[in-house]
Parts: C-alpha cells; sequence; structure tokens
C-alpha cells in the first residue's frame, strides 16, 4: 500500500505550496459554515480509504468547517445477521426489522460501525463523538408507512422501520460549537420509546436542512448521477433531476439517495455533492478544489 508520503513524493515543494494556496478561496468561502457528510460504501469498508475520510473529516474541522457525519452501514448489519442464522428479508428494497433485527441494527450501527468511525477520527487527531438519534432526544420517529408500487391501496409491514416525524439538532450544535466532530447512527424513537431504524441517505438529508447546512455530501460507490449514455453530470439543478426521475435515467438504488439529495437541496441546503467514495481524499477534492469529483446539484 501506498503510503500519502511515497505518493506525493514527486511534488515539488513550490507545487505543493500552490495545491494549498488553491484551497485558500474555499476555505475562506466555507469557513464556519455546517458540512453533513453521509459516509456509506467502499469508503467504509476499504482500510485505506477510512483512513483518507477520517483525515479529510479532520483537516475540515481544523480550517474551520463544521463537518458532522451521518454513518449506514448495510453489509454489516447483514453479515451480524448471518452469524446468528438470520436470513435478511426485503420489500421494495427496504429490509424487514422485526423486534430481533432490530436490536441486531441497533448494536451493529450505534456500537461497532459508529465506534470504528469515532476510533479512525480520532486517529487522524480529530475529537469525535458518537450518538443515535436518542441522544439529546435528536431524532423522533414513528413507523414507516410503505405502499405497494403497484397498488397504493395495499401496504406492507416493514416492522421497525422509520419515517423522521421531526430533528431536534441542539445536540449537534452544542458539540460543533465546541470542536466536537459529531459520528450520528441512523436510528430514531417513537413514542413509546421504541427504535426505528432509518434510511441513512434520509437522516442525512433532513439533518441538513435543519441545520441549515452549506453543503450535504453523499458518498457512494458510483461516480456520481450518469447520463443515459453512462457519462458523468458534474453539475445539475434540481430541476434537472426531476426531469432525471421523469424519464427513467435516475432508477433503482440510486433513486432514495437521489431523492433525499434533492429534498435538502429544495429545502434551502445550497449544494448536495453525490460523490464517489472510492477516490482516495474524494471528500477534500470535492469540496476545496475546482476540480468535480461527483455531481453537484445546486439549489436553484
Amino acid at each position: 500500500m501506498t503510503t500519502t508520503a511515497t505518493a506525493t513524493s514527486h511534488i515539488t515543494p513550490r507545487d505543493k505550496a500552490e495545491i494549498l494556496a488553491q484551497a485558500l478561496p474555499y476555505i475562506r468561502k466555507f469557513h464556519g459554515k455546517t458540512m453533513v457528510i453521509k459516509y456509506g460504501g467502499n469508503a467504509m469498508t476499504d482500510p485505506g480509504l477510512q483512513a483518507d475520510f477520517a483525515e479529510d473529516v479532520v483537516l475540515l474541522k481544523l480550517v474551520g468547517i463544521n463537518p458532522v457525519v451521518v454513518h449506514g452501514g448495510g453489509p454489516q448489519i447483514e453479515q451480524a445477521l448471518n452469524r446468528l442464522g438470520k436470513k435478511g428479508e426485503f420489500i421494495q428494497g427496504m429490509r424487514v426489522t422485526d423486534a430481533e433485527t432490530m436490536e441486531v441494527v441497533e448494536w451493529v450501527l450505534g456500537g461497532e460501525v459508529q465506534q470504528d468511525i469515532v476510533g479512525l477520527i480520532n486517529q487522524a487527531g480529530g475529537k469525535a463523538v458518537g450518538l443515535t438519534g436518542r441522544d439529546g432526544a435528536m431524532i423522533r420517529a414513528q413507523k414507516l408507512k410503505m405502499l405497494d408500487t403497484h397498488d397504493p391501496s395495499k401496504e406492507h409491514d416493514v416492522g421497525q422501520v422509520g419515517d423522521i416525524v421531526s430533528i431536534d439538532p441542539s445536540v449537534v450544535r452544542a458539540l460543533q460549537d465546541d470542536a466536537f466532530i459529531p459520528v450520528i447512527s441512523p436510528i430514531g424513537f417513537g413514542e413509546n420509546n421504541e427504535s426505528y431504524n432509518i434510511n441513512a441517505d434520509v437522516v442525512a438529508g433532513k439533518l441538513a436542512t435543519v441545520l441549515a447546512a452549506e453543503k450535504l455530501v453523499l458518498l457512494t460507490n458510483t461516480p456520481g448521477v450518469l447520463d443515459k449514455a453512462g457519462k458523468l453530470l458534474t453539475d445539475l439543478t434540481a430541476r434537472a433531476i426531476d426531469e432525471m426521475f421523469a424519464d427513467g435515467t435516475i432508477h433503482g438504488g440510486m433513486l432514495p439517495k437521489i431523492a433525499s439529495a434533492l429534498d435538502a437541496a429544495k429545502s434551502g441546503v445550497n449544494a448536495v455533492h453525490i460523490i464517489d467514495g472510492r477516490v482516495p481524499h474524494a471528500l477534500l477534492l470535492e469540496i476545496l478544489t475546482e476540480q468535480a469529483f461527483g455531481t453537484m446539484i445546486r439549489s436553484h
């Protein structure tokens, strides 16, 4: 594995200074602003990319930007269920979450995965704090009503899968103001204190909206939003995305991700970035350089 030092050893000191200077306008522009980052895909499972991500988040915090990390954990939940001999069941792409599965989801997301991310960020020199939606009564949720795609009069029961009722971001704000980096697991709670598993893209989108974030960044396993010919579209408006939904350019697994991105863009988040988490340091490249490493959706 190449270390960062060997990978950049061919760059002259003068060029390094030039690269840093080019980041300056972006640092100035985003200083003091909040960025919500959805962390998932390969960036979350490849050790080299994990270290890059942690370094990126710490650097953003050090230059005065406030990163808030929201993470998923589908593959990790699947592995844990397999170890218990439990078969994952999906309806319309949504994991059916009975009480036993919910317990697994809570200890995998709120325990294992979250604490791994907290550890990585701390190791890179940051001060991360792990939260679930219960902490500070942050994410209130209710049972998701899932209508059948072919017959809207029919409803599927997917168990303890949640729909967000409201988000109170005060605990996140308190941490941010105190040099901490919040790392949030997408688990909400209901009025009877029951737990709900919520789609991490949805949590990231809603959180970006209530925090009035400057940017929402979604790390994925794709280069970004592609047109019908498979070419990367780097700059889109919310209206263009609506048209791509309508004509079927955007489909499958990208639908929920882009729907969350679109909601955020329409609700006051200045820009949403869907970027390729398989590119080392994709986060810094997208935010602090003019080179586009994914798709930016502008609010207007």
